[in-house]
């Protein structure tokens, strides 16, 4: 389930402007602001967005004031931040990706070739278990080894929250309210195994086709 941000209470507002808004699922709710709001509810800890990092981590406690703690393995680790790219001579413009990006960043339609905008790209890597042909890829974003917030700008964030809001009155997803109980995307820590198995078959794939 999903909060919309302009119904968050004062806590969960704050909360949420701390995130980096790539909606990509690993803190184990279905977005930031969700995550935001189970946080100010004591649902969640302030030690579950990979994307965020140390830094990320460092903010939600002074807001909290809670003790800043290292990341949450469970959730995932801070890397170097990465964005997705289509594979065109793979894609069969099956659209799949299209739906499963939180921030309209694929573009294309049925049958025809898919193109990810970079800019728009927020490296959740959502679109990579959708892909049935495995042919999305991740590619180091032009940040070279930077991690958490050092990779990623506060303008990207709000790039990213704006297209995400914008998707979501496109598809006409309905609003909760800001009190809705909270619960867990139940397949948050599974999809990291997921998406590194479509990795793995990926490149075994090309490797066979000598790619």
């Amino acid at each position: 389930m999903t909060i919309p941000a302009g119904t968050l209470p004062e806590l969960t507002r704050r909360l949420h402007a701390a995130l980096p808004q790539t909606q990509c699922t690993r803190c184990g709710f279905p977005d930031c602001a969700s995550y935001a709001h189970a946080i100010a509810e004591g649902q969640a800890g302030i030690n579950q967005c990979p994307p965020g990092g140390a830094e990320g981590v460092a903010r939600l406690a002074a807001i909290t004031g809670k003790p800043a703690e290292p990341l949450s393995p469970v959730h995932g680790t801070e890397t170097p931040r990465q964005v997705a790219v289509v594979d065109e001579d793979w894609c069969i413009g099956c659209t799949l990706c299209i739906k499963a990006c939180p921030t309209d960043a694929i573009i294309g339609s049925n049958k025809r070739m898919h193109s990810i905008v970079a800019a728009w790209c927020t490296g959740c890597e959502l679109c990579i278990p959708a892909c049935p042909v495995d042919c999305i890829l991740l590619e180091p974003a032009e940040t070279g080894a930077a991690t958490g917030w050092a990779a990623w700008s506060q303008a990207q964030a709000d790039t990213a929250l704006l297209r995400y809001t914008a998707r979501a009155q496109r598809l006409g997803q309905p609003a909760p309210a800001a009190d809705a109980p909270i619960t867990p995307s139940a397949d948050a820590t599974p999809r990291q195994s997921v998406v590194a198995a479509a990795l793995a078959k990926a490149r075994a794939a090309r490797t066979s086709q000598g790619g």
